[in-house]
């Protein structure tokens, strides 16, 4: 977006203030990812956001990509911008140093990933694709395809993708077609179509390595059949170097509502040559360790969109003058005040505030977990962050991305019609985030995964997990009466949230739909409570600051009133998902799926004519 800024101090406070990054960093081993290294790196990511990719957002929107013939041409600029991306060193940030990486931490390039996504949705798709693909060839693949791919993936001269998607089936997995037949030199040939391939055709790099699901000879039905293989658009030697075309070919782009920029492709193949990653018929149980990172990235890039599209209405509140003031003339040498002035303006940025700033400590709460999950050695501390990864994965990919819907429309509507006037590129906001609900599973599906598969099938232990917690920040906190109204709050949400999963689990085991009709709110609600968390600690360790003698008084009373504002305005909420959930399944399936036609009426009339 025009004039987007990289949020560098308040990634700085929620990593190195709030979450005591430094701490563990040397803690993980990583001495050599100092403040003042995390500062320089904040610094160039910045620099590259809103030098490089900032500018050319709106015209590769308009520009969109072009296929012609199976080739596709990314908008101008797009080519250039990810050439000096490989140049400085972005690509190789957190892989290993064998396969010519920088091996500093997954969280270290997954914060300013935000910042990519947040200049430029369309054009941070290309890379942000690649990492899931090298973290599934590092965790799953044989040293022979590590050293044939990692490299050149690494480096960024290639790029990755992730095939999953089939005409007939989205999220059920278990319906795909696309077959991989063994061959004698040990690889296998890959026919079938794969749809909604985002990256998996363009002009960026030299070679695109897609990671593909398929069934072999006589696999099991379901998704117990499905395996996991590698296939390159180019065939790659022993050495890792580029061959002959494979059989792999774009056949279409679509024609979207959004993400113009960012080519999402029909690719067909057609017999080409690819390789088992993992074992036979477990090839969905490696892909999640891409879909997985797929989904936090998603929840970055709704994060992402919050904060651009705040950054785009602050400035325009601040500028835009209509009316006086409710309590009297601000603005004392002009014709009217500005907007920021009004009460429900100020409402849609606070809220777009609150939601920007609380998401993303969440977020970086998750990263670092994710840390500990790769690189920690204490074999009970990487359970641990493992468990409260899997309940909060599909929270972050929800929740981050459902209110920036929220986020994107209230960017529009404080730019009143202006917002609705392409120019001013809220509204390209509003359409390239409108995907981040829909991608890499709807909300949903993410939804009936936390509260089907993570809660209840684990008998409310994730919950247990995290809830405990927070429990025991909220008990720390006792004795500070500054924080005790808020506090208080936070732990009977904890309550509640604990029983409305007991009373949901027992309706369920006499009408499984309650599972589903819940789900949703169910999920919208444990993410209001688990923002709610950080939003506190947020508070108390600025106040904190504040007390050690900081200078940055505006800075760190904005977290503790915008603290206040949440408590009071959004974490409020939950009220209304409660009653929906105590509401149960009967008024979302009592009515006959022939009740759902329009014309129903109309039709029995004729009949009786």
């Amino acid at each position: 977006m025009e004039g987007y800024k990289a949020p560098q101090r308040d990634a700085m406070f929620v990593t190195h203030e709030l979450l005591n990054y430094q701490e563990h960093y040397q803690k993980l081993g990583f001495d050599e990812a100092s403040e003042d290294l995390v500062s320089a790196i904040f610094s160039e990511a910045a620099k590259f956001s809103e030098n490089s990719l900032a500018p050319i957002n709106m015209s590769g929107d308009e520009e969109g990509c072009k296929w012609v013939d199976g080739e596709v041409t990314t908008p101008a600029g797009f080519k250039e911008a990810y050439q000096q991306y490989v140049e400085g060193g972005w690509p190789s940030m957190s892989h290993p140093e064998e396969f010519g990486g920088q091996a500093l931490p997954y969280s270290l390039s997954s914060i300013i990933a935000e910042w990519f996504s947040g200049a430029n949705h369309s054009w941070a798709m290309y890379p942000g694709l690649s990492q899931g693909c090298m973290e599934t060839i590092k965790a799953h693949g044989t040293e022979t395809l590590q050293n044939q791919y990692l490299p050149k993936l690494i480096s960024g001269e290639w790029t990755g993708t992730m095939c999953l998607t089939e005409a007939h089936c989205g999220s059920d997995l278990g319906m795909l077609k696309c077959r991989a037949e063994p061959q004698d030199d040990g690889s296998y040939s890959l026919t079938g179509t794969k749809i909604f391939i985002s990256a998996g055709e363009h002009d960026m790099s030299e070679n695109i390595v897609h990671i593909v699901l398929a069934r072999l000879p006589g696999a099991p039905e379901g998704t117990k059949g499905i395996s996991l293989f590698v296939v390159p658009k180019f065939n790659v030697s022993d050495e890792g170097e580029k061959l002959d075309r494979n059989g792999v070919a774009c056949g279409s782009i679509e024609h979207k509502m959004g993400i113009k920029a960012s080519a999402t492709c029909v690719i067909n193949f057609d017999g080409a040559k690819g390789f088992l990653i993992g074992q036979p018929n477990r090839g969905l149980n490696c892909m999640f360790t891409f879909m997985n990172t797929a989904r936090i990235g998603t929840g970055l890039e709704g994060l992402a969109a919050s904060e651009a599209s705040f950054q785009g209405a602050l400035r325009y509140a601040k500028d835009r003058i209509q009316f006086r003031s409710l309590t009297g003339r601000k603005n004392q040498d002009g014709p009217a005040d500005p907007i920021i002035v009004h009460p429900d303006v100020r409402r849609m940025l606070l809220t777009q505030k609150a939601f920007a700033e609380g998401n993303r400590a969440l977020a970086a709460y998750c990263m670092q977990l994710v840390d500990v999950t790769l690189y920690g050695d204490d074999a009970q501390e990487k359970t641990l962050a493992d468990t409260k990864l899997a309940f909060l994965t599909p929270i972050v990919k929800a929740f981050l991305t459902e209110t920036a819907q929220e986020s994107t429309s209230y960017g529009m509507q404080v730019y009143g019609g202006h917002g609705f006037i392409k120019e001013w590129g809220m509204e390209q906001l509003a359409r390239d985030t409108r995907i981040c609900t829909m991608y890499e599973g709807t909300t949903g599906i993410q939804a009936i995964d936390l509260l089907g598969r993570k809660v209840m099938g684990s008998n409310g232990e994730l919950l247990n997990v995290f809830v405990q917690e927070v429990r025991e920040y909220c008990e720390s906190l006792r004795g500070k009466a500054q924080f005790s109204a808020w506090t208080n709050a936070l732990t009977s949400h904890l309550d509640e949230w604990q029983q409305l999963t007991m009373n949901i689990g027992k309706a369920a085991a006499s009408n499984p739909d309650e599972i589903g009709a819940a789900s949703v709110d169910y999920l919208m609600y444990s993410g209001y409570v688990t923002v709610a968390y950080f939003w506190l600690k947020m508070a108390v360790k600025a106040q904190e600051q504040l007390d050690a003698g900081s200078t940055e008084t505006e800075f760190y009373k904005s977290k503790i009133l915008t603290t206040g504002f949440y408590f009071d305005r959004l974490l409020t909420r939950t009220r209304s998902l409660v009653s929906a959930m105590h509401s149960g399944a009967d008024n979302l399936m009592s009515m006959p799926e022939s009740m759902f036609a329009i014309e129903i009426g109309r039709a029995s009339c004729r009949e009786r004519v």
